[in-house]
């Protein structure tokens, strides 16, 4: 659950009433497809920080795409339907002891292959091929050059720059395949055979590769022979017919917090449910300046019914003296949980909880979907739900990245200041106060972040950047102020640019508009006397600092 941005309040009126040519490779017979599903790429995900890039990548070409861990079920992933499959690098070697392969049905599916890095290596291995350690790591950027301007290289120049990060290499190709190209240090950098079989020992899905996109769309459309006719938008109808089959004729209660994902989520359902949808908005004490009645107003005018529970004192009194960031983040989940139980019962029979849980919740949760992936954080609407829970999850958002919840919102007709808010955490700002939570201290934070989104729409430059937040870190420095001495908190801003959040690089606020916020902040927020900016991208810090 994410929740939105806060109206342009003036943040001084608020301090005084707020507290706070070989042959076409693997070319299909397009008769053999059949003509009334959608088309679709699964990604088997062996560990790669990459992996949801290239989910998104294959996307932005048009084709639907869903990544599934490397020893997914044989009968799991053909119920997908899929047209091709792509196995993502990794970290291991394909010839360790216990190094993650696919299962044997990868390679003997009438399907084409796309192998990056380490996915080449176990192609080439699984395959006949042979894979050892090279002389040198290949990191960074280097220089291919392509044997035939065909299949993957198709209209491209035979000199490409590409990204390499391994370690090992192909010394031997498998039986049936030729070499597509080679690099200084790797002399088969691509490879293939007649039955659309792919190897490639770069990273087409990052920009560092910059013909990679052109690669990406000359596999699916020239090796696979895809139509490419897949939009967020397209997803609407297949989503309401999802829940009208998950759902049946029963009740619906919906987290709804106000934000971009829970609000289309919430239109969704009401478009596939009608009136057998209750949307609940928790107010919990963690939301930023204004926020519970801004979004109680701004949903009611969309005709969205709204019931609100305050459960402030609950959420503060479950997180007392809790410090540890995944702790917050699993008893804010539980306490959700529990109160969205207790509004089940009173509008019983209730036995589904919808939320707007999107794809990159899923991916940093590790949820079963990214079985090699390190976990990277729990979001309380993923990895914090309690085992205890009675009602059955909801999530039509699920399979979605946070731009294409917004096409999606958009195609429904969702008012622009709704769809294009910027993204906020579950957890609130109970992830922005590092340390214990206080009211005192959700107060400074909170009133920092409206001055920070104040400035910024005032300079017009809000819409410019993903996200932007103040961070009240569990630190306290010596100032001066009024001559005196003093020692009091810290506030950390942080605005970053970004397409889905699964990566993002920090943004450049002009120095005059950080002037301005630092010295609204220290003269109008009590007990803070410094503010610094976060100057670091995603990887390697994530967004939030908690």
């Amino acid at each position: 659950m994410e929740s939105s941005t806060t109206p342009d309040t003036p943040v001084v009126s608020a301090l005084r009433d707020s507290h706070e040519s070989a042959p076409p490779q693997g070319e299909r017979n397009p008769s053999s497809r059949p003509s009334n599903t959608r088309e679709c790429v699964v990604v088997l995900d062996f560990g790669s920080q990459y992996s949801p890039l290239i989910v998104r990548r294959i996307r932005e070409c048009g084709v639907y795409a869903e990544l599934m861990p490397y020893d997914a079920d044989e009968d799991t992933l053909r119920a997908l339907n899929p047209r091709a499959l792509v196995l993502s690098g990794g970290p291991s070697s394909a010839y360790a002891p216990g190094a993650p392969h696919p299962q044997r049905y990868v390679w003997e599916g009438d399907w084409p292959v796309l192998g990056i890095c380490y996915g080449m290596q176990l192609m080439a291995q699984a395959l006949g091929g042979n894979v050892e350690p090279a002389e040198r790591r290949e990191y960074g950027h280097a220089m291919i050059h392509a044997e035939d301007a065909a299949g993957i290289f198709a209209d491209l120049a035979p000199d490409q720059d590409v990204w390499m990060s391994h370690g090992d290499h192909i010394t031997a190709l498998p039986p049936g395949f030729q070499m597509l190209a080679s690099s200084a240090n790797s002399p088969i950098a691509a490879m293939g055979n007649a039955q659309g079989m792919i190897g490639i020992q770069f990273h087409p899905e990052v920009a560092h590769t910059p013909e990679g996109m052109a690669i990406m769309r000359n596999f699916l459309f020239e090796v696979c022979g895809l139509r490419g006719d897949w939009t967020p938008a397209a997803f609407i109808d297949e989503a309401v017919a999802e829940i009208q089959a998950q759902v049946g004729d029963q009740r619906v209660i919906l987290a709804l917090s106000g934000g971009v994902d829970s609000t289309v989520a919430a239109a969704l359902l009401h478009r596939a449910i009608g009136d057998r949808l209750i949307n609940v908005f928790v107010d919990n004490g963690l939301l930023r300046l204004n926020e519970p009645d801004w979004v109680e107003d701004s949903l009611t005018r969309l005709g969205i019914p709204v019931r609100r529970v305050d459960a402030r004192a609950r959420f503060l009194d479950a997180l007392a003296g809790v410090t540890d960031p995944e702790k917050k983040r699993r008893i804010i989940g539980e306490t959700f949980i529990d109160v969205f139980e207790d509004e089940a019962q009173r509008h019983a029979p209730v036995d589904f909880l919808a939320q707007g849980t999107i794809y990159s919740d899923v991916i940093e949760s590790r949820a079963p979907d990214s079985k090699a992936a390190a976990r990277i954080k729990s979001h309380h609407n993923v990895g914090g739900l309690p085992d205890t829970m009675r009602l059955t999850l909801v999530e039509p958002l699920r399979k979605l990245f946070k731009d294409e919840v917004r096409t999606v919102g958009e195609e429904l007709g969702l008012p622009h200041e709704l769809v294009w808010r910027h993204p906020f955490p579950g957890p609130g700002l109970a992830v922005r106060v590092l340390g214990a939570v206080t009211e005192q201290k959700l107060h400074i934070v909170r009133l920092a972040d409206a001055i920070l989104t104040e400035e910024l729409r005032a300079a017009s430059l809000y819409e410019e950047y993903w996200q932007v937040l103040a961070v009240l870190p569990d630190v306290q420095s010596v100032g001066v102020m009024g001559d005196e001495r003093t020692y009091d908190h810290l506030v950390a801003l942080r605005a970053i640019e970004s397409q889905d959040a699964m990566t993002a690089n920090w943004a450049r606020i002009p120095h005059d508009v950080l002037a301005r916020i630092s010295s609204r902040i220290v003269n109008e927020v009590p007990h803070v006397n410094r503010v610094v900016y976060d100057i670091t991208n995603k990887p390697p810090a994530t967004i939030e600092w908690e």
